[in-house]
């Protein structure tokens, strides 16, 4: 149990993908002006990477079994954009207050690389059911803790009197760079 627990921790703060790899930049740069809008997007992200995970996970043997491994992203990707689509067809018909909420951020997961990395790490490391799923939602939940630490900084820099060179992307891209550096803090942790 312990090394599945330290596989989530260390995929949730050591070796968090959002800001070691810059996996997902597109979405912390454009999601996290507000802390609302932030969360939602996170929570989307972990739902459609842990089923993401879990299909990809069982659909691996059968690309194995039938040798056609070598389309392993073409189908991945093909996965990520069904799940997608089917959580949004669902969100819309059975919960549509929430679907609302997600607004357009839901179908903007499709092109999140964070998704198929996660799909991808489990496969090329080896993982067992068990340390993938822990790997899924502890990339998912590391991603939700960087998108609300950047929302909260965002919101508070609206506040301030920034110098004209660093406002926006600038000052969003510099935070990150701090945000790595703060998480590799981390990296004694997971061994």
């Amino acid at each position: 149990m312990g090394s599945f627990f330290s596989l989530f921790i260390d995929s949730m703060l050591v070796h968090n993908p959002l800001v070691v790899l810059f996996l997902g930049l597109c979405s912390f740069i454009g999601v996290t002006k507000k802390i609302g809008e932030a969360f939602s997007m996170s929570m989307a992200v972990i739902l459609v990477t842990f089923l993401s995970q879990q299909v990809t996970f069982f659909l691996n043997y059968f690309l194995v079994y039938f040798d056609i491994a070598y389309l392993r992203l073409l189908i991945f990707i093909a996965v990520i954009a069904s799940l997608v689509q089917i959580i949004d067809i669902v969100m819309k018909k059975l919960m549509p207050g929430m679907h609302r909420a997600f607004g357009v951020y839901l179908p903007l997961i499709t092109t999140n690389c964070l998704v198929l990395y996660v799909s991808l790490v489990q496969i090329f490391n080896d993982y067992s059911y068990a340390k993938a799923a822990a790997f899924g939602l502890g990339t998912g939940f590391g991603y939700l803790i960087m998108m609300v630490i950047m929302a909260g900084i965002r919101e508070r820099l609206e506040l301030s009197d920034l110098p004209e060179p660093v406002k926006g992307t600038s000052i969003v891209l510099i935070i990150a760079a701090f945000l790595s550096l703060m998480m590799q803090g981390f990296s004694g942790i997971g061994g």
